[in-house]
């Protein structure tokens, strides 16, 4: 009994005299985790900061970082000297159809390589695979020659309709991968039970990979969201443009000076609906991303 209580004690002590070392080494994470932080929200901070000064104020030296007083009207302002009103409809438009596109196509995709066999499947999802590693830039030009071809460019049918062919290989990808993990007795089952193809697809396999639906879901709204380069290469009337492009006007011209504290406003407010979904959604993102099996 001694003998136990000696090595209890000993391992006491031991515990005793690594826990301050443990302490030290999370407190250093913790100011190291703190540190990229501050410099990740840096230029988060900067912004605001901007968005709250007086055009005079935006270059002033030494810099200040609380403006005296806030211009909260800057905001305002910045919302009403251009129709954004209506770019946020625009938006709203592209980002729902594109996104409603985006799953649909893909999913459909995906469940066809994962789950038929046909003659060079496996090619296919390679040359599928191998667009990833093509520059948005290098298919740029004949993109729009072949919409220009079919009389759409300056609608919002390049921006919504390429959504419907499984545009995103990655999103494809993704899917595929979630419905390999689901075991094929599932399908076995369904069809025993006298379900089709498309039942067991909706019913069966559709819930399984709720968690990558959400994901690319996620994905889809921050790409039609943020995109910039899209609508302004297609869209030529300016009642057609998007909230991004409409930010291009604080720019200026040759002979007017960029409205810096108006386009950071107008910035902090289309990141906002981004930060917000990321955060409501962070769990069901990272699982998305992580989760690769169902449960036994």
């Amino acid at each position: 009994m001694n003998t136990i209580l000696a090595s209890v004690r000993a391992q006491q002590q031991a515990a005793a005299a690594i826990r301050p070392l443990r302490r030290f080494r999370r407190l250093l994470l913790y100011l190291v985790v703190i540190s990229i932080a501050a410099v990740v929200l840096l230029p988060f901070l900067w912004m605001l900061s901007t968005a709250l000064k007086d055009g005079s104020d935006v270059f002033a030296w030494p810099p200040k970082w609380i403006p005296n007083p806030p211009m909260w009207r800057n905001f305002i302002d910045a919302w009403t000297a251009m129709p954004f009103d209506r770019y946020l409809m625009n938006t709203l438009y592209i980002v729902v159809l594109g996104m409603i596109g985006e799953l649909s196509s893909a999913t459909i995709v995906a469940y066809g390589f994962a789950r038929f066999q046909f003659p060079g499947r496996d090619v296919i999802f390679l040359i599928l695979l191998a667009t990833m590693m093509l520059p948005f830039h290098v298919t740029l030009i004949p993109t729009y020659l072949i919409w220009q071809a079919f009389g759409l460019t300056g609608e919002f049918d390049p921006l919504v309709l390429r959504t419907w062919t499984a545009w995103g290989p990655f999103y494809v990808f993704l899917l595929r991968q979630f419905f390999m993990t689901i075991p094929r007795d599932l399908d076995d089952a369904a069809e025993m039970d006298g379900a089709n193809a498309f039942q067991t697809f909706y019913h069966v396999l559709l819930p399984q990979i709720r968690p990558a639906l959400l994901a690319v879901a996620i994905f889809a709204f921050r790409g039609y969201w943020n995109d910039f380069l899209g609508p302004l290469i297609y869209l030529t009337d300016m009642n057609q443009y998007t909230m991004n492009v409409g930010m291009y006007f604080f720019m200026g011209g040759i002979n007017e000076a960029p409205k810096w504290n108006y386009l950071m406003a107008m910035s902090i407010v289309v990141a906002l609906p981004v930060l917000i979904l990321f955060f409501a959604a962070q769990r069901y993102f990272i699982e998305g991303i992580t989760f690769t099996g169902i449960k036994d």
